[in-house]
């Protein structure tokens, strides 16, 4: 597993896990990275199958399995517990490990991310399967930014679009992995032990996103125990690269706050 540390290295410093979505790649917390640094000790990592971790996603274990890297990486660390921030498949395995391995998270983020997938999301994965299988690995990348990005942005930044797009094709993760990662975010289902959840946790959402809609995040704030809704009109699926600033302040704000402080929305 290829995982990064930076920020703060005083034995004091909270701890911060970054986990990224269907891309996998901890490159996708580069506007994260940055504003967390000065305040906490980050830990970002590719997931199993993507960037320099690569290898092969396992045909069975789903989102746990992708969960058990993460307690490994901690372990490998020698670190306790974290602050767990999971973006859409991200959120999914920081829910799994907070079910199965508790005392591991203290405070968890999640962003665009659900307990059990609406059927306008797995629409959207039927969609982007059937390109793949269809049309070919350049027509799926290229209908990625469709997913992740509100038009207006996507239109302003033709030249990042076409870097993104030619980086996304040299680095595909592979036919497999895709296929068997999209399967074990649709396969998830904790609908019925969010209340097991205790975590003080931040749920941000977007109205804009047109993958996952925020009736999810909403469905998560209704059943965990300790959660707030953090709920913006605009940025997308991947809100916090589209307009990382009000994001990370908002973000710090929940994770800075003193332990005896009831979690509210920033």
């Amino acid at each position: 597993m290829h995982f990064e540390l930076h920020g703060r290295t005083d034995a004091d410093a909270r701890t911060v896990l970054l986990s990224s979505g269907l891309g996998g790649s901890g490159a996708y917390w580069a506007d994260q990275i940055p504003a967390l640094a000065p305040h906490v000790r980050v830990v970002t990592y590719d997931h199993r199958g993507t960037g320099r971790t690569g290898g092969d996603v396992p045909e069975a274990g789903g989102i746990g399995a992708m969960a058990d890297d993460v307690l490994k990486i901690l372990d490998a660390l020698g670190i306790d517990k974290v602050d767990f921030v999971g973006h859409a498949l991200g959120g999914l395995i920081g829910l799994d490990i907070a079910l199965r391995q508790p005392s591991r998270i203290d405070r968890l983020v999640l962003i665009n991310a659900w307990s059990k997938a609406d059927p306008h999301s797995g629409r959207c994965f039927d969609i982007r399967i059937e390109l793949l299988e269809k049309s070919g690995i350049p027509a799926f990348i290229k209908a990625q930014p469709l997913f992740l990005y509100p038009a207006v942005w996507m239109a302003e930044r033709p030249e990042r679009m076409a870097a993104d797009e030619a980086h996304g094709i040299a680095h595909f993760q592979g036919r497999t992995n895709i296929l068997r990662r999209i399967a074990a975010l649709r396969a998830f289902d904790i609908d019925d032990r969010l209340a097991d959840i205790t975590h003080e946790t931040l749920v941000m959402a977007t109205k804009d996103d047109l993958l996952v809609p925020w009736t999810r995040s909403n469905r998560l704030v209704e059943g965990l125990p300790n959660a707030v809704l953090d709920l913006v009109d605009h940025g997308g699926h991947a809100v916090n690269v589209v307009d990382p600033d009000p994001f990370n302040q908002r973000l710090l704000e929940f994770l800075e706050r003193p332990d005896d402080t009831k979690a509210s929305a920033p």
